[in-house]
């Protein structure tokens, strides 16, 4: 057998990144950053936990928890939201997808990671079981999440090109690093914990606007939490899986940037990068609804509208093209959809993207008076809108940057307000307004297990509803 030859434009020595990681994460001292990246780390973790919470009785989580108890996992970790108590691994997993479900979690613009959906589920779940502090969950939440963005610079834009689901793909390194932080693993088995991740990306885009969209972090959060498990009792993998000749980014990018990975290493950090989606659905569409909330708000009426023309990034509609979606799912990948309830509606949280209002009649007909042409001129981060009325009338919004970007970041008060909106149903005001104020001081607890039952719904266990889903 001939191995095909590798590609001479590669550098002969590209830079031991798996070492210089593992020792970041292993050595770098607990709260080694600036007062805004802890702010940031507190704020990304309450963004995911609301996020969790609020999807946590959702079907797909009804039925991968039925697929968790074929397995009888013990009870070691928390399903949040819920009753439910499963292994740590299956916790991980359940509360990474519960999280990502809604497309309401963070965004790591720079790479379109949404890097705490893996890291937060990963470590909360070991953090449980440890006995961690509140210290030492935000001290691996923000190495974890450092990590899985810069190897996410290292593939992006090349390997997501190829069709790789980038939170999935990377998250596992980050749930791994976040995992053999709070395991306390030395430099060497943090460099196996981050080689054996290396050996499980996970997830392409062909599933977004389904189920399986969810999985990715979900399972990139249990494959990093057990990547970790795995090197503390010395089960070990190459020293160099991600820069070796045929190790993890030149399998995965036909262009790794060694450099950009490893720039700024200790001194700066990614989650300072995070945002906050204020509409439920994938981040690209988010320019565009901001424009037509702004109409809605302006006074137009969907009555008033003879047609919709968008411009945006050809990027825009590769991911969220879909001109009929059939429910909630794909409906946050239709720009279209996204238009219509930010005309109609004027928002365009979870609500909006529910299966009954992507099969309403009057926003199906809206829909379909929405049309979208690609520029490349405009940045994928940015839209076009202009409406021309029944009257003649010629209305346009140019959105360079949507409400929740870096350059116009969610407010704490808005983010708690995100947070409320998701909870309070599941979990009631009382428990909701307790728990954040338990996620803004996260570091000064001194165990996550307080939270973690602070967490849970005050329902009966959904038992039987998993079982006939599963059905």
């Amino acid at each position: 057998m001939t191995l095909a030859p590798l590609t001479a434009a590669l550098p002969a020595s590209p830079p031991a990144v798996t070492e210089l990681l593992a020792t970041f994460v292993a050595t770098h001292p607990s709260r080694g950053w600036s007062d805004a990246i802890e702010q940031e780390a507190h704020r990304t973790f309450l963004n995911w936990l609301g996020c969790a919470i609020g999807a946590s009785t959702h079907a797909a989580v009804d039925a991968a928890l039925a697929s968790v108890r074929e397995f009888e996992p013990s009870a070691q970790a928390t399903v949040l939201g819920r009753n439910e108590r499963v292994d740590m691994g299956s916790a991980a997993l359940l509360n990474g997808i519960s999280s990502h479900l809604f497309d309401f979690d963070d965004t790591h613009w720079k790479t379109l990671i949404h890097p705490a959906g893996p890291v937060a589920s990963a470590a909360l779940a070991l953090a449980e079981k440890t006995h961690a502090s509140g210290r030492e969950l935000i001290d691996a939440l923000v190495l974890g999440i450092d990590v899985a963005c810069r190897v996410g610079i290292g593939l992006y834009p090349g390997h997501y090109d190829q069709g790789w689901h980038i939170t999935g793909s990377t998250g596992a390194l980050g749930a791994a690093a976040a995992c053999a932080r709070l395991l306390k693993l030395d430099t060497r088995r943090c460099a196996m914990a981050l080689g054996l991740a290396a050996s499980q990306p996970i997830g392409v885009r062909e599933q977004f606007g389904t189920m399986a969209k969810s999985f990715h972090p979900g399972a990139a959060a249990r494959a990093g939490l057990n990547a970790a498990v795995m090197a503390r009792h010395g089960y070990t993998a190459s020293a160099k899986a991600l820069e070796a000749p045929r190790g993890y980014l030149q399998v995965l990018t036909p262009t790794p940037h060694w450099e950009r990975m490893i720039d700024g290493l200790g001194a700066h950090f990614e989650i300072s990068a995070n945002t906050y989606k204020p509409f439920a659905c994938g981040v690209v569409i988010h320019p565009a609804i901001d424009g037509c909330v702004q109409l809605f708000e302006g006074g137009l009426t969907p009555d008033e509208i003879a047609r919709v023309e968008l411009r945006v990034h050809p990027l825009v509609l590769e991911l969220t093209g879909k001109s009929a979606p059939s429910n909630g799912l794909e409906g946050k990948f239709s720009i279209y959809h996204g238009c219509a309830v930010g005309l109609a509606l004027g928002a365009g949280g979870e609500a909006e993207f529910s299966d009954d209002i992507v099969r309403r009649a009057d926003i199906v007909a809206l829909r379909h008076k929405v049309t979208a042409t690609v520029d490349s001129a405009v940045h994928e981060a940015a839209a076009g809108i202009t409406v021309h009325c029944k009257d003649g009338r010629r209305l346009e919004v140019f959105v360079e940057h949507a409400i929740g970007s870096r350059e116009r970041p969610l407010s704490d008060q808005r983010l708690a307000a995100k947070f409320h909106a998701q909870v309070t149903p599941i979990l009631g005001a009382e428990r909701s307004t307790r728990l954040l104020a338990m996620c803004r001081v996260m570091a000064d607890q001194p165990s996550v297990r307080d939270l973690c039952r602070a967490s849970t719904s005050a329902l009966p266990a959904m038992a039987s509803r998993a079982a006939s889903v599963a059905a």
